[in-house]
């Protein structure tokens, strides 16, 4: 298992990917639960069987999973939405888990709903991407070409980001240039690996 595990965490549209595409660049293991959650849902994935069960053909095209079709429902129902988590979330952290398991040294361990899950418990530190609500619906509404009311939708179907920043160990504000932003995160791994290295 990793011995020192870095959880990063931030809200929708926060620019947490950039960070983590960042320090896999200057040489940190990475962990991402989005990476995993996109496996375990593409093609023949293993919580496709689970999903075609509980909410139906509809969210399938074929055997494949129709991932627009999936959000719209679930970011419009909460029953739904937590139907969807308690089904994905076991096998996304089992596969996590074990990715961790391989990794010997300090290891940063990407989950956008690390603390909804309870997550921070199995960190040294958390390190957490935020902007302000306002700047976070219009980063999603450039991205996903919705509305500000959808976009708030989406993002209250998460906890608020500043509860995140407030219970995290470092917070990171990313509402500079991208650039700046892995310019900041990139510094903090190495100051972390500095750290640790000393006796």
């Amino acid at each position: 298992m990793s011995n020192y595990i870095i959880g990063l965490t931030g809200g929708i549209a926060c620019g947490k990917t950039n960070l983590t595409d960042a320090l896999a660049s200057a040489g940190a293991p990475i962990v991402d639960a989005d990476v995993v959650s996109r496996a375990v849902t593409a093609d023949q994935g293993a919580a496709l069987p689970a999903l075609r069960r509980a909410f139906g053909d509809g969210i399938f095209d074929g055997e494949r999973l129709n991932r627009k079709a999936l959000g719209e429902l679930v970011f419009a129902d909460e029953e739904k939405r937590r139907l969807l988590n308690s089904l994905l979330h076991p096998i996304i952290i089992r596969e996590c888990e074990r990715q961790l398991k391989e990794i010997p040294g300090p290891a940063v361990y990407s989950v956008p709903l690390l603390f909804e899950c309870g997550l921070e418990k199995s960190c040294h530190e958390v390190w957490c991407a935020y902007i302000p609500q306002k700047e976070q619906i219009l980063r999603l509404r450039q991205r996903d070409g919705i509305t500000a009311k959808a976009a708030l939708q989406k993002i209250r179907s998460q906890w608020p980001t500043l509860k995140k920043a407030r219970l995290s160990t470092r917070v990171i504000r990313t509402d500079g240039s991208k650039e700046e932003s892995a310019a900041i995160v990139i510094s903090m791994w190495q100051e972390t690996l500095a750290r640790l290295s000393q006796p």
